[in-house]
């Protein structure tokens, strides 16, 4: 975890927020090995996202938009949550501007299946 205080007790939307920008829209704040990996993502303009090699959890810290999974569309706002299986594609296909989200990587990476 990027914090001062050496604790990894909380982070918070605003201090996580402060370390992103347009040439870096993601930062990791917590991470165990292929256990879990915690990261704020904040998109500017165009999701560029490619497939991951994990199973991904998307909890919306802010902001509202649409977002693709496959061949689904779903709308979203705060609060929500999204679930991506490892290897499927997916986007944030329109977002607001004050769009944030928190960005869960668990288990181990998984191996692409073939067609």
């Amino acid at each position: 975890m990027d914090d001062d205080s050496g604790s990894d007790i909380q982070v918070t939307l605003a201090r996580a927020a402060a370390h992103l920008s347009a040439a870096g829209p993601f930062k990791t704040f917590f991470e165990q090995g292929d256990e879990i990996t915690v990261e704020l993502y904040a998109p500017v303009g165009t999701d560029k996202q490619q497939p991951h090699e994990r199973d991904e959890l998307y909890i919306i810290a802010s902001g509202h938009g649409t977002f693709s999974r496959g061949d689904e569309i779903v709308t979203f706002g705060p609060g929500d949550l999204l679930y991506v299986p490892a290897h499927v594609p997916h986007r944030f296909e329109t977002f607001s501007d004050e769009f944030k989200t928190w960005v869960i990587f668990y288990g181990p990476k998984r191996i692409r299946p073939t067609p």
